[in-house]
């Protein structure tokens, strides 16, 4: 099949699907399709050729945050594909997806990428109606199908209403290198001297309000904590790095909670010894399962979809009203039991989510969308 995924933007600032969306793209193009991967950029044009994925990256225009591109439109209105991929809602670009494949007799698959959930789907409300009547008009009636990251988000998507066919296909996770992870551990206690040795309780995330961020912050100081430092790790969005460090320096925390841009940096899951992302909502969370599979339990919200976490002793997800309960039982255990909670947990997500699994899923799913009606 000739395949044709497109993604706003690559940029790590704009959250999970900037890394997911090309590894799942280069694992269709492993499984032998044609795969080209469109997005846009503040600066110039890049295409990159890697077998099978081709990778063609397009100025941005103004308004930047609505992701307009009129040369990524022409590109597309030239592309011949069977299958439109777009991924991620309320932007320009879902729009020139679905003019594409309405032009050249393709099939549109929209993959929301969290932003049906209920809490998604109600901040900004009236921004979002307004996109949806004026950015990308149509859409969404036109969609063959949708790709939901997991059964939650499936269920998201019906109770919206929506009734064409829906893809569950999670995901896909891979465990990082031993050196990278000696090295990325040794580089974040070089910048973050405070931690030395200490227990690390990891929030690895952007940070919005959507991540509760602010709430886990006074969570965290609502009570003694020990020898553990709480460490805050992220892409600074609806709060800035000044911001948090206010917040700290305010409350007199400063050997108690710390806070870091992580952008482009190696993630910092070498130096946790607990992970935590008490989010209002996630449609999968890639950095649960990337926490899991650098061997650290995690304590999430039951508003993310890892309730596989309560099985065999992986970790915790539980209700936020329980979480600081089950922060302080987390933070009880012993290194050696958290540690094998982490490997528990390694194990599975490993086992589980792979790109492979989801690219050979989405597409099974293509195909049923090509074949003829009976």
């Amino acid at each position: 099949m000739k395949l044709t995924h497109i993604v706003p933007s690559l940029e790590s600032r704009h959250g999970g699907p900037s890394s997911s969306v090309p590894s799942l793209a280069a694992a269709c193009a492993q499984n032998g399709h044609e795969v080209s991967l469109f997005a846009t950029v503040a600066g110039p044009a890049e295409t990159r050729v890697d077998g099978r994925l081709t990778t063609r990256i397009f100025p941005r225009g103004w308004p930047q945050f609505l992701c307009p591109s009129a040369a990524l439109n022409a590109a597309l209105a030239t592309e011949t594909s069977d299958i439109v991929h777009h991924h991620a809602l309320w932007l320009r670009t879902l729009h020139y997806a679905h003019r594409a494949a309405q032009a050249r007799g393709a099939k549109l698959v929209i993959s929301p990428r969290g932003m049906m959930s209920a809490w998604a789907w109600n901040h900004h409300r009236a921004r979002k109606q307004i996109a949806r009547v004026l950015i990308h008009p149509g859409a969404f009636a036109a969609a063959s199908g949708w790709h939901a990251t997991s059964a939650e988000e499936a269920d998201d998507i019906r109770r919206l209403g929506f009734t064409q066919p829906v893809c569950v296909a999670p995901n896909g996770v891979r465990p990082p290198a031993a050196d990278q992870l000696i090295a990325a551990g040794a580089g974040w206690r070089e910048r973050c001297p405070v931690i030395g040795q200490r227990p690390v309780a990891l929030f690895y995330s952007r940070f919005h309000r959507k991540k509760r961020l602010r709430e886990l912050f006074h969570l965290w100081l609502a009570a003694p904590r020990g020898d553990w430092v709480l460490m805050l790790v992220g892409v600074p969005e609806e709060y800035s790095v000044a911001e948090i460090q206010r917040w700290i320096t305010a409350a007199g925390a400063e050997q108690r909670v710390v806070v870091h841009d992580g952008t482009n940096l190696p993630p910092p899951y070498a130096v946790a010894s607990l992970f935590l992302l008490p989010s209002h909502s996630e449609n999968f969370g890639l950095v649960i399962a990337e926490a899991m599979a650098a061997g650290v339990p995690a304590l999430v919200t039951d508003s993310t979809p890892w309730t596989g976490l309560n099985s065999d002793n992986r970790g915790w997800c539980v209700p936020w009203a329980d979480f600081h309960r089950t922060l302080q039982v987390a933070m009880a255990e012993s290194p050696a039991r958290l540690f094998e909670r982490g490997q528990r947990a390694r194990a599975w997500v490993l086992q589980e989510f792979s790109w492979e699994k989801s690219a050979c899923k989405l597409a099974d799913f293509y195909e049923q969308l090509l074949r003829p009606a009976p």
